[in-house]
């Protein structure tokens, strides 16, 4: 479904992504892990085509979306949605005006249709009834499940999650983790889960990638990742101060 080939983004003289190969088969929920400042919401905004890469291959469903046009990439990102990290919702639109705005935006669907997907979306996400409420009327957790309701009205075959879980409580993170396995059952989209948070990625992963100086360096199974041989892998896997991984200021 998702496959990136020397793929590279540079800014300002600077590669964040530097000839990356990564695979992605349909159906997976892939985590991306790395450090602040690795690329991984680059990585997401290259798949999403928010971002033209610099070098490589990008390929969706077989289609090089690297170099497009963008009317050409219009008619990819609607089978994308994106659940960004602070769920970027708009703060003048209700929760039902924010959920519906794609499909307003790309479709020509009667009110009443409208209406039937984001009542069954925000059913889907545990918030039915929330449809009047503002932004500030919902908490963190709240925006971000109405964040997702918004991705999956566009029915997307790609589901792109940056940080879901950044800046929630742990039961939360948990309720966020669930629905995101749960969305993965229902909708059956292929997955990327970027975040810095093990327990969730080791709750909802297929399979995590790590991602460090641009390249991604292991991919596996939990288990995998977690009896690598790789030093920084095992560094970041086990939290530690000690390794390749430094901290540069």
């Amino acid at each position: 479904m998702i496959e990136a080939v020397g793929l590279s983004y540079q800014i300002s003289g600077r590669f964040i992504l530097q000839m990356l190969d990564i695979k992605i088969e349909q159906g997976e929920t892939v985590a991306v892990m790395g450090m602040s400042g690795a690329g991984k919401s680059t990585l997401l905004k290259c798949i999403a085509g928010l971002l033209s890469p610099s070098a490589g291959r990008l390929l969706l469903d077989g289609i090089d979306i690297a170099g497009m046009r963008e009317a050409e990439l219009n008619s990819i990102r609607r089978r994308i949605g994106m659940v960004f990290q602070y769920a970027a919702l708009f703060d003048s639109l209700n929760v039902y005006e924010n959920v519906s705005f794609g499909l307003r935006r790309h479709h020509s669907l009667p009110e009443t249709k409208v209406r039937e997907v984001v009542q069954e979306k925000l059913s889907m996400v545990g918030l039915p009834g929330t449809q009047s409420l503002m932004p500030s009327e919902l908490s963190g957790g709240m925006q971000k499940r109405v964040g997702l309701a918004r991705a999956l009205a566009m029915e997307p075959d790609i589901l792109l999650y940056d940080e879901p879980t950044a800046g929630l409580d742990p039961i939360t993170s948990a309720t966020i983790a669930d629905l995101i396995i749960k969305t993965r059952d229902e909708v059956g989209a292929t997955s990327i889960v970027v975040s810095h948070d093990l327990p969730t990625i080791k709750r909802i992963s297929s399979k995590i990638a790590m991602l460090h100086r641009g390249r991604i360096i292991a991919m596996g199974t939990v288990e995998e990742m977690a009896d690598s041989d790789n030093p920084a892998v095992r560094q970041f896997m086990a939290g530690s101060t000690q390794g390749p991984i430094q901290i540069t200021r």
